[in-house]
Order: structure tokens, then sequence, then C-alpha cells
């Protein structure tokens, strides 16, 4: 089994719904992503996935909050932008585009800052 992954961030600003503290407040964070995908086998050129590829679907999927307010945004205008949902949104999304037989998200996660973040994984 092989795993690849890429980092990548964005920015934006959320503010948490039915949170008792500051954090209920509209505030920003320059936001980091991790997403791993595992291959079981590797293609022709000897790759589970592109990086470059991988990167770029992240990327287009994460411009929908990149320089947004998060709680604007479908489905966080009803669902709170928590690390813990985005980090699910962002694994679900990405999920759906990757078509290759061999390989499958694994794990995402999703840092507000550079000491606290969230996973998501099946």
């Amino acid at each position: 089994m092989y795993e690849v992954y890429i980092t990548t961030r964005f920015s934006s600003a959320h503010q948490l719904r039915g949170y008792d503290g500051q954090y209920e407040n509209l505030h920003g964070h320059n936001w980091t992503a991790n997403v791993t995908v595992e291959a079981k086998e590797l293609d022709e050129i000897g790759v589970g996935i592109d990086f470059v590829e991988l990167k770029k679907k992240v990327d287009d999927i994460l411009s929908q909050l990149d320089y947004h307010n998060i709680n604007e945004v479908p489905p966080f205008d009803t669902q709170n932008p928590s690390a813990e949902n985005i980090a699910r949104w962002l694994f679900k999304q990405l999920e759906a585009s990757i078509t290759k037989q061999h390989a499958r998200v694994k794990r995402v996660e999703v840092y507000e800052t550079p000491e606290s973040g969230a996973a998501y994984f099946e």
C-alpha cells in the first residue's frame, strides 16, 4: 500500500454558532489542509496519484472557501464551520473527484492554527 500526500493553505473567516466564548465572534485563520490518498498499486509510470493533479483538485475545492466568510458558503450557511466539519466536507468533495480505481482518499486534516486542527477519515 502507498500513501501520497499534499499540503495546501487557504485564508478565510468563520464563526462557530452556539459556541460559548470568543470563537462565536467572526474571526479569521490562515488554514492548512493536509490530504492523504492511499493507492493499492502504481500506474504505468510508477506513481499512485500525481501530486500536481491532487493539489489542483484540493485547491479547486478549497477555492470555494478561500478569502470568504465560510458561514456564507453552503453547506456551512446551515452547518457549523468547525475544523471537523470542514475536514469531512473536503474529504467528501475530494472523494467524489478521484476516479482512479486503485486510489482513494484516506485522511484529511484541517488546521486552524499550527497547533490546532481536526481530521476526518473513513
